[in-house]
């Protein structure tokens, strides 16, 4: 079922790339508008983890059909996810470097992706962050209690094992289906806790 609001969603250079394709393809078949920004981190990590170099490549990964995906430039500072005024079902920035997060919790804004981060916090929208990071460093923590305190929903790439998981792949939908899940989509791509 389409969702009317977009979710915007950012890929930074945080490793975890099988995460971020496998997010956009599940919202490209389920025909959810998406506003894509992708940083030049994020473009490399997108090759080195998962052969990706273009957009042409990463439409092929993910389904073919970009018909409800928009992509913006990360230098762009004026396109809509930028402004309040523009609105959005929320934000996941999938992976997210821990610069990233260091620049939200900052509040710096430098880039898109940024601007358009601390547009949910200030809207109060939904912004899910999901790094990949192992071992966290104090100042990781400090900057991730400030985005939650600030309202982000800080969700690691973390999958369970209670499935039973036999291919990366089923590990890698255990995180996207709790991503969808924090953005209320109705959409079902892994098996549940059944007790």
């Amino acid at each position: 079922m389409p969702s009317q609001l977009p979710v915007v969603l950012a890929i930074t250079g945080a490793s975890g790339a099988p995460y971020a394709v496998r997010l956009l393809d599940v919202l490209a078949r389920a025909q959810v508008p998406v506003d894509l920004i992708i940083s030049s981190h994020g473009w490399r990590l997108l090759e080195t983890e998962s052969g990706v170099r273009d957009d042409r490549e990463l439409r092929e990964a993910t389904g073919g059909d970009w018909s409800s995906i928009t992509v913006h430039p990360d230098n762009d500072r004026g396109a809509r996810p930028a402004s309040g005024s523009y609105r959005t079902r929320g934000m996941v920035i999938c992976p997210c470097s821990m610069g990233t997060v260091a620049a939200i919790a900052g509040g710096t804004s430098r880039s898109l992706v940024e601007r358009a981060a601390d547009v949910m916090l200030k809207e109060r929208r939904t912004l899910i962050l999901v790094p990949r990071e192992t071992p966290f460093s104090l100042v990781h923590l400090r900057n991730l209690t400030a985005v939650t305190e600030a309202g982000a929903t800080v969700m690691p790439a973390a999958p369970g094992f209670y499935h039973r998981p036999e291919r990366i792949e089923q590990l890698v939908d255990f995180v996207v289906q709790r991503i969808v899940d924090h953005l209320q989509l109705d959409i079902d791509i892994a098996p549940r806790w059944e007790g």
